[in-house]
């Protein structure tokens, strides 16, 4: 299960929550069953006073599930709801969404600290593993958190009232971006808040300078190619190219093409990304199915003219991919 678009992270912040000794929630959806906002796995917390971080899907499913854990918190009981979403009236106030969703309220997940702790951990380090939350649905309810740092984990038998869900964690997508110009700082500044982990690389320190992104973004002074050739990357790792000129961008490319990697972008017009891929092609350095793979020109065609729109383009077809849609 991938982790909830924010700066921080669903599972760091939970065990931040838990660390302050403040009285919240974690809401998790259980099951989603038919057409339904969100899936199983998605995760908010709520804090006492109803203000929520994350989101399990809106409208009056999130909203029954903030009045639920507000009430939760003042219990100190756990809670499962089970929320119908098949109104038939666009008009009227029923959810239409056609399917059903069971959500657990939590507020006892403080007894739970060391499985979120080391879930989150691993998310940091990059490392794999299953966070697993039963729920016996008694009365009164019960719940347990595991953490498990194989990657896959079979779910315990499950009886009737029971539910175990099994949640595989994966590292938080890293974005290492080739250019700190414009572009690069609309890119990094946009992608933080859509949940990844960020780094620019430029060899001009104007550039790489750290006041130019956000605070959550690192930044590295030096020769770009050499840098994101000696980079570890995993299959979830985006590379986006956006460098000053063409020759950087083709070293770049050529750095990045045997690495692992989710996806790969370059900018540049077609006639460009075409000259591109002709020298390297005649040069020996990439095969024909590499080159294939490349978004170029990176982003999605959206009729983008202004910085902040071509980087929304670009982060626009990166979600696309990590969400498994054709961009």
């Amino acid at each position: 299960m991938r982790p909830l678009p924010t700066t921080m992270g669903i599972l760091a912040q939970t065990t931040c929550f838990i660390d302050s000794g403040r009285p919240f929630c974690v809401a998790l959806v259980l099951s989603a069953e038919g057409s339904t906002p969100r899936e199983a796995g998605v995760r908010a917390l709520v804090e006492a006073d109803g203000r929520i971080h994350g989101t399990v899907g809106g409208g009056v499913l999130e909203a029954e599930a903030q009045r639920a854990a507000v009430e939760a918190c003042r219990s100190g009981e756990p809670a499962v709801l089970a929320i119908d979403l098949t109104g038939d009236e666009a008009a009227g106030l029923e959810p239409i969404c056609g399917g059903a969703v069971r959500v657990l309220v939590d507020p006892t997940a403080r007894k739970d600290a060391e499985a979120y702790r080391a879930a989150a951990q691993a998310q940091g380090e990059r490392r794999r593993g299953s966070l697993v939350t039963c729920v016996r649905e008694g009365p009164p309810v019960v719940t347990r958190v595991t953490w498990h740092p194989e990657a896959a984990v079979s779910p315990e038998t499950q009886a009737p009232g029971q539910w175990v869900l099994v949640e595989q964690i994966a590292p938080m997508p890293q974005l290492l971006i080739a250019g700190g110009g414009h572009i690069g700082q609309a890119l990094a500044a946009q992608a933080v808040l859509v949940g990844f982990e960020v780094t620019v690389i430029d060899d001009r320190p104007e550039f790489s300078d750290p006041a130019l992104f956000p605070a959550e973004a690192r930044t590295r002074c030096a020769d770009i190619a050499p840098t994101l050739a000696s980079m570890e990357t995993d299959a979830e790792t985006y590379l986006a190219i956006v460098t000053r000129g063409h020759r950087y961008d083709a070293e770049a490319l050529q750095a990045c093409l045997s690495k692992p990697a989710a996806y790969v972008g370059m900018i540049g017009s077609r006639r460009k990304v075409g000259l591109i891929r002709e020298a390297l092609l005649a040069l020996g350095s990439a095969t024909a199915e590499q080159l294939d793979a490349v978004h170029a020109p990176i982003g999605l065609d959206i009729g983008a003219e202004t910085v902040p729109e071509i980087a929304t383009s670009i982060l626009a077809e990166m979600i696309a991919v990590r969400r498994g849609r054709e961009p």
